[in-house]
């Protein structure tokens, strides 16, 4: 924005708002604030007078050689700082107001990161022991069936030998003990 915008905004002349800034230069940097060149303010004064939709406030009481300076958003936040209008020292408590509200959200955030993290790492805990489970479930399922055919072999040998114990009875025994024999 504008130096003359932010003089409106903050219910300040422009000449005040620009002898604050450079009685407190060190304040703004040049990512917070800068001069506009000859040509920029040309080119912008240009488009401001061909376009309905910028407005400009007192462009007009401006002296034709002064050129304005431009604030970023941070170097507008500073004026509120630097000014001691009664707009300025509202906007100077609502965006400490605003830094307070974002510093509890972001902790708050943190704290919802920590403990989603914290989630992660337990269901990775958990995926962990599931699939030892599912592996030692496996393992005891290949047991079970070596152990089933195991035993499947051995009743197969123990029903071969019942079967050949029953085909010896089926022969007749010797009888035991005196054969008497019969005359006819």
């Amino acid at each position: 924005m504008l130096d003359y915008d932010l003089a409106a905004i903050y219910g300040v002349e422009t000449r005040s708002l620009n002898q604050a800034v450079k009685r407190n230069i060190e304040r703004f940097p040049p990512d917070f604030m800068f001069k506009l060149t000859e040509e920029e303010w040309l080119v912008l004064v240009q488009k401001i007078s061909m376009s309905s939709q910028i407005v400009m406030t007192y462009p007009e009481k401006r002296p034709k050689k002064a050129i304005p300076y431009a604030f970023t958003e941070h170097g507008a936040v500073m004026l509120a700082s630097v000014l001691r209008s009664p707009s300025a020292v509202k906007m100077s408590v609502m965006v400490t107001r605003a830094f307070i509200a974002i510093r509890q959200a972001l902790s708050s955030m943190l704290s919802y990161d920590l403990q989603i993290e914290q989630l992660s790492h337990k269901i990775d805990q958990l995926n962990a022991h599931v699939e030892e489970i599912l592996h030692n479930q496996n393992d005891i399922n290949q047991l079970q069936s070596q152990y089933n055919s195991e035993v499947a072999i051995q009743i197969e040998v123990i029903n071969d030998a019942l079967d050949q114990l029953r085909e010896k009875k089926a022969k007749p025994d010797n009888p035991i003990g005196f054969k008497v024999q019969r005359q006819e």
